[in-house]
């Protein structure tokens, strides 16, 4: 993969855990990269970005607390990502990193043309969130 793209993952990677710009924000410069889709995993602590042509770079997050739990809780993981899309005042993407893994979410994979995010547990049970129309 080329430096930009690379550089443009981790400006996206970064701005999540920092709050400098919205999950909107980051899918559009993602798109407009050219990635198709990203996978967030808790357990490995990682973040893969995803071409069309299957090249990707997988970058190292910062580290969130606790680990994950062993029951996934669908609803929890919606009340979390309600949470997020409502921007409350008392929000930040590492807490919502800490709150997931303890509602089970072993990690989510995000597709762009899907416009959707399935968010699984380590059971492979799944929560699927549609892009807002």
């Amino acid at each position: 993969m080329d430096a930009e793209r690379i550089a443009i993952a981790r400006i996206c990677l970064d701005a999540a855990h920092d709050g400098d710009l919205s999950f909107p924000e980051i899918v559009c410069k993602l798109v407009e990269a050219g990635f198709e889709g990203y996978a967030v995993d808790y357990r490995c602590n990682t973040q893969v970005y995803y071409l069309p042509d299957g090249d990707h770079v997988e970058l190292v997050m910062p580290l969130s607390a606790g680990p994950v739990a062993a029951a996934f809780d669908s609803d929890g993981v919606a009340a979390l990502v309600r949470w997020a899309q409502a921007n409350a005042p008392d929000y930040s993407y590492a807490v919502f990193c800490e709150k997931a893994k303890a509602a089970g979410c072993a990690g989510y994979l995000v597709s762009f043309p899907g416009r959707r995010v399935v968010y699984y547990g380590r059971t492979a049970e799944t929560h699927i969130e549609l892009f807002p129309q």
